[in-house]
């Protein structure tokens, strides 16, 4: 087992956890003090059970909205999938559609042309 040292709130705290474990222990440590120096600089000096309360209270804030966001990101998600953005194709005018046609018949015509000069 590893163990890991941080601070929280200006207090030295020690765990112990996983081998492999010890970086996500350390970030989580360091976004509780984030909280924590937070709430010192706005309240000052308090007891230590209430300041970790307070941080953790935050932390479950900031996770519950982070949660909402990403329920409704995958019911947009979902949405999409399911009902896929339509995408606009142009009409060809018949106008332009009759005159390609010539064009390709032209095409055909002089291709028969040459083939036939060719073979003769």
């Amino acid at each position: 087992m590893a163990q890991v040292d941080f601070f929280i709130g200006n207090k030295n705290y020690s765990l112990t956890c996983q081998e492999g474990e010890e970086r996500l222990l350390k970030r989580a440590a360091s976004l509780f003090d984030a909280e924590a120096q937070a709430i010192l600089e706005q309240a000052g000096r308090m007891p230590e059970p209430r300041l970790l309360l307070l941080a953790g209270l935050m932390l479950g804030e900031r996770a519950a909205a982070l949660e909402d966001r990403l329920s409704s990101l995958e019911r947009e998600l979902n949405r999409i999938k399911t009902n896929p953005p339509r995408v606009e194709v142009p009409v060809v005018p018949p106008s332009l559609s009759e005159a390609m046609a010539e064009l390709a018949a032209r095409a055909e015509a002089l291709a028969q042309k040459a083939e036939d000069q060719l073979s003769a």
